[in-house]
């Protein structure tokens, strides 16, 4: 598991000390010569300067899909690790995956740990007894793939929560959503369940946090949450109206309930992506979403009229340690014979995660 990977290759100083023009033509020879045994995968919300040497770009299902069909020797995932542990898992034993820096996480798959897991599943069980299927959203660690795989649950993604809430649904009275309490609410209140029918758990002081008698509870929602999404407030949206009420307001479902129940849409990564793409040329957009993706769709849409719904917002601050450097060192070091950095599931848990990943996929 990475958590045992950490500890790894650094890179060498240099890279920092070289300029970008040079970094640019020292990475382009690299993949060049690499060829058919490379495929770089990016992320929405990484850097221009990363982003522009990828092979596929999308969210975390495309990516997922596009991993799983690759045959390249080498697989350089440039996203966070919970998604280069799931290239891992789909690919085979002869590929290796590799995270340019593996300090690219992701705070809210940190927010659920396996044993805090199994303590809350303990408790729960006790509750409710065998009636509650476990889904994770992919922004997790294998681990917590595989306890959802063990335990006959699926892993969801933005794009296909409704879908997967939905089966869950049909399969026990009740599902535990981890790690991110506001995608599992949105995608609840949107199937049509109540508020009060849902409890938190909260893994902290490891104890349930109900508004209901606990036999109309339908949908545990684990206390954990996205760093970036969580910046966006309803007063941003106040604001708005008052200033710009012709102006679209679209979030993305991990933002709170209070938000996205504000807003005039809401969606996944692609979603947002092609609802733009859509639109008719002078449409005025607010976007609630990780501002890497809001500037790249300001530049690629400059006929219509994009802003960030956070007029202060930053980058993923996790995601943004990938950056040109790290890219151009693990190229070369590629080249070289060496592979830094490489993402390596164990057996097991890659089996039981892989029967979540394949629920969904």
């Amino acid at each position: 598991m990475l958590e045992q990977l950490i500890l790894t290759d650094a890179m060498p100083e240099s890279y920092l000390q070289a300029n970008m023009d040079e970094l640019y033509e020292r990475a382009r020879a690299a993949k060049t010569k690499l060829g058919s045994r490379l495929f770089i995968l990016g992320h929405h919300y990484q850097k221009d300067e990363v982003i522009q040497f990828a092979d596929a770009t999308g969210d975390s299902l495309q990516l997922a899909q596009v991993a799983a069909q690759q045959s390249a020797d080498y697989l350089v995932f440039c996203g966070v690790h919970f998604m280069a542990e799931t290239a891992d898992i789909l690919s085979t034993e002869k590929q290796a995956v590799v995270l340019p820096d593996m300090r690219a996480g992701c705070s809210m798959a940190d927010m659920a740990d396996i044993d805090q897991t199994e303590r809350a599943w303990s408790e729960l069980q006790r509750v409710f007894g065998e009636t509650i299927i476990p889904l994770t959203y992919v922004n997790s660690t294998a681990a917590i793939k595989a306890f959802v795989g063990r335990y006959g649950g699926a892993t969801v993604t933005s794009s296909n929560a409704e879908k997967m809430v939905r089966w869950a649904l049909t399969q026990k009275e009740r599902l535990l959503f981890l790690p991110d309490q506001h995608l599992g609410r949105n995608t609840a209140v949107k199937l049509g369940i109540k508020l009060e029918e849902m409890a938190i758990w909260d893994p902290i002081r490891n104890q349930l946090e109900l508004n209901c008698p606990a036999d109309d509870v339908k949908v545990i929602l684990w206390k954990g949450h996205c760093s970036v999404h969580m910046n966006f407030l309803p007063k941003h949206i106040e604001n708005l109206r008052m200033k710009e009420p012709d102006r679209r307001i679209l979030v993305h479902p991990e933002c709170t309930y209070e938000v996205v129940h504000a807003s005039d849409d809401a969606g996944s990564t692609k979603y947002i992506i092609d609802t733009i793409a859509a639109s008719t040329p002078g449409s005025k957009w607010a976007i609630g979403t990780e501002m890497n993706l809001v500037n790249r769709l300001i530049k690629d849409y400059p006929d219509r009229d994009i802003v960030s719904l956070n007029p202060y917002m930053c980058p993923c601050l996790t995601m943004n340690r990938i950056d040109l450097p790290h890219l151009t060192w693990v190229l070369e070091s590629l080249v070289e014979g060496r592979v830094p950095n490489q993402i390596t599931v164990d057996t097991k848990t890659a089996k039981e995660a892989k029967m979540a990943l394949e629920k969904m996929l």
